[in-house]
């Protein structure tokens, strides 16, 4: 077990230490939080999608921003697009799986929303689908992917693909950049760092 456990470790350190000598990486997640910070002040929202794993992280998220993260203030808007049990089924019974997401953003989203699309393959096909129908909706969009970035590499506004081909690895490094853009946005909204 020890071995494992000391594996595990050295290896997100290893993804993290790749990541902060990465200076382009590091550029587009300040673009990412500078935007988010415009959107709220402009009356925007945040809106999260992903599926198993990256769901259960949009939910987290949309939840530190919607909450609070280190203090006590005033919410802010910000939703993961799967959390309606009922319309999720009955999106995906009634047309497909592949449109849960972008049946829901075409409803919810408005021009100067922001979308984080989480797919650690980059290829998952609802999430795509959102990713395509973002941009027509005046809505930029954030990706979250792993080493290859897939289909969202080339069709977000911003991707960030985590050097790696470890789910595990690549889920706990978008909590890590995900809440250090909660920090940012936190403080560049109400003031305190």
């Amino acid at each position: 077990m020890l071995s494992k456990l000391n594996k595990n470790i050295r290896n997100s350190i290893q993804v993290q230490q790749t990541i902060l000598k990465d200076t382009q990486l590091l550029t587009d997640l300040s673009q990412m939080a500078q935007a988010v910070v415009l959107s709220y002040q402009n009356e925007g929202k945040v809106l999260f999608c992903g599926n198993g794993g990256s769901a259960a992280d949009a939910d987290h998220l949309a939840a530190e921003l919607a909450g609070r993260y280190y203090y006590d203030r005033p919410p802010l808007d910000a939703q993961a697009l799967h959390s309606n049990g009922a319309y999720l089924t009955a999106i995906a019974n009634d047309y497909s799986y592949d449109y849960v997401y972008a049946r829901l953003l075409q409803a919810v989203a408005k021009k100067g929303d922001l979308l984080f699309a989480l797919s650690t393959s980059g290829n998952s096909a609802n999430v795509v689908q959102a990713v395509r129908l973002a941009p027509t909706l005046g809505v930029k969009v954030f990706g979250f992917t792993g080493a290859t970035g897939g289909q969202l590499k080339t069709l977000c506004d911003i991707c960030i693909s985590i050097p790696s081909q470890d789910v595990p690895r690549i889920q706990e490094t978008y909590m890590l950049l995900i809440h250090t853009i909660c920090e940012y946005v936190e403080a560049e909204l109400f003031g305190k760092s």
